[in-house]
This record gives C-alpha cells, sequence and structure tokens, in this order.
C-alpha cells in the first residue's frame, strides 16, 4: 500500500465515520437545549438560561462544524485527493 492509499482511507474514514458522529453529538446539544428550554422547566428561569446556553453552543458548534467541513473538503479537491463519494 502506498501513502496515498493511507491518506485516502483516513479521509474516507473521517467523512463516513468521525465527523458525522461529531455532527450528531452537536445535533443533540441543540435538541437538549430546546427541550429543557420549553418543555421540562417552562417556569425556573436558571433552568432556562441552562437551556438557553446549549441552544446557543449547540448552534455554534453546528455551524462551526460546516465551516470547518467544508473548507476541509473544498482544500481536499483543490488538492486533487478528495475522497469519492
Amino acid at each position: 500500500m502506498t501513502f496515498a492509499i493511507y491518506v485516502h482511507d483516513f479521509i474516507t474514514l473521517l467523512n463516513t465515520i468521525v465527523v458525522p458522529v461529531i455532527f450528531a453529538l452537536a445535533f443533540l446539544v441543540l435538541v437538549w437545549g430546546i427541550v429543557n428550554y420549553f418543555f421540562l422547566h417552562p417556569g425556573d428561569e436558571k433552568k432556562r438560561e441552562e437551556g438557553r446556553t446549549f441552544i446557543l453552543w449547540g448552534f455554534l458548534g453546528m455551524v462551526m462544524l460546516f465551516s470547518v467541513w467544508g473548507f476541509v473538503n473544498l482544500l481536499l479537491s483543490t488538492l486533487g485527493i478528495a475522497p469519492s463519494a
């Protein structure tokens, strides 16, 4: 096996397993914040603030993940080593 094959396999592993798991975790943080804010503690302002914080960080995490993932895939396609989908 050549180095290019190892790099391709590593990139494929990241794009098919690692990145989707991280996206799922960020989405769960967002959903947990929404559930805390609207459904579990509608009258408790301290818990609502905690839910608001989870919503904020979940949303920011998703935005950052999409940005970095897009940049990395753009860079890989520019260098000609983009994995096949």
